[in-house]
């Protein structure tokens, strides 16, 4: 009986919570920027998972709810190391921007507010847009197709179900899990229809203190704990989804919230590097202080952990099958396709004036053609230029 080769893995357990520590710390830009360095830095450069594990755990991210980045870092983290890699990834990723949400809570309630906020968010969240749109670029050539005629005449199915997704998120601004899958099975009965269609069956079922630091209140921290818990559960696609789930039960359900602090909220989330989801650090801890923050992070995040660790496994093996690699095709065009969407409603409320669209055209081009230059000094150079801009205008 022949022994099972067992290939080991090209980084170690320390390697891979650093990059993830890293990224947690410099990754700005949102979902679709966070997906986009993943792919860059795991796939292309150090070559730690290959394009199926990458393209597997992106369309597993879609079909499970919570923050579209977090899930797959969790996903990255399982492909090699199981159980405890998906832990470190995860808990790595989380932690910086969750120190970063809570020291600028602190700040918050200290101060009554950040004056400087706006303007560095004005500069911020244009130079975000270059630099997401860029992420999305590459996305696209690499999980669609590439640009030239005859790649698109061979993927002309994966090029509408891109289409649909964008179309669908700019009017929705928000993403849909049915479609998602209805695309996903679209292309799988198109391109590699499996058995049980072909030759019908029994189908099986798919089940698809001062500073208010400790200052809290028993009741509401457990209010904090079920509302953010829903909020991880039962929101799809990206971080950004959450927003309006957030808002509705913040301020307007449990008036934890004014407008502008809320709107404050999403600020932070788009200053700070880590996923968009970690806003829920910064309104737990202004609500009920660190546990608030605590509780609020751990509820909002867990059911994406709990979701990705259990079905990976399963959907790691089955997607060998040449039908599931259809399906996961066809997901991961649509998906790419919203999250340009994204891009599109998130640029429509960033650029609001010349020069902030100067701004996001200067990203794009400085990532085009500066190759030294990294994401986070153009986050640095462009709150800079906010600062002045506000200051001067």
């Amino acid at each position: 009986m022949e022994k099972e080769l067992i290939i080991k893995p090209a980084y170690s357990k320390i390697e891979l919570t650093t990059y993830f520590l890293k990224l947690g710390t410099w990754g700005f830009g949102g979902p679709v920027a966070l997906v986009g360095y993943m792919h860059r830095d795991l796939v292309e450069n150090k070559k730690w998972i290959t394009e199926e594990e990458y393209k597997e755990g992106l369309a597993l991210a879609q079909l499970a709810p919570g923050p579209l980045a977090a899930q797959l870092g969790i996903y990255v983290g399982f492909v090699h190391y199981g159980l405890i890699g998906a832990t470190l990834a995860g808990l790595a990723f989380v932690l910086p921007s969750f120190i970063m949400v809570v020291l600028l809570g602190i700040a918050y309630k200290l101060y009554s507010g950040l004056p400087g906020m706006q303007a560095v968010f004005y500069g911020v969240s244009a130079a975000v847009i270059g630099i997401i749109a860029i992420s999305a670029y590459k996305l696209t050539i690499k999980s669609v197709s590439s640009l030239d005629f005859a790649a698109i005449k061979s993927k002309w199915l994966l090029w509408i179900f891109y289409l649909v997704g964008i179309v669908v998120t700019v009017i929705t601004e928000k993403e849909d899990i049915l479609l998602f899958a209805g695309c996903g099975l679209i292309y799988m009965v198109a391109k590699s229809p499996p058995k049980w269609i072909k030759r019908p069956a029994a189908a099986p079922s798919i089940i698809l203190l001062g500073i208010g630091f400790w200052h809290y209140d028993g009741k509401t921290l457990q209010e904090i704990g079920w509302f953010f818990l829903k909020a991880g559960a039962f929101v799809f696609g990206s971080g950004l989804a959450i927003v309006p789930f957030l808002h509705g039960g913040v301020v307007q359900e449990f008036g934890w919230l004014t407008e502008h602090e809320f709107l404050d909220s999403v600020a932070v989330a788009m200053i700070t590097p880590g996923p968009v989801v970690i806003t829920v650090g910064f309104i737990g801890y202004l609500v009920a202080g660190f546990p608030g923050a605590c509780v609020a992070a751990l509820a909002t995040f867990l059911p994406c952990y709990i979701f990705t660790v259990a079905l990976a496994p399963s959907f790691k093996k089955i997607a060998k099958n040449t039908s599931i690699k259809a399906f996961v095709d066809g997901i991961t065009a649509v998906v790419i396709g919203a999250l340009v969407g994204a891009v599109i409603i998130i640029a429509i409320r960033a650029i609001v004036d010349i020069p902030t669209a100067l701004i996001a055209i200067f990203s794009m081009l400085a990532l085009i053609y500066l190759k030294k230059i990294k994401e986070p000094h153009l986050i640095l150079a462009s709150a800079i230029i906010g600062i002045i801009l506000k200051t001067l205008l």
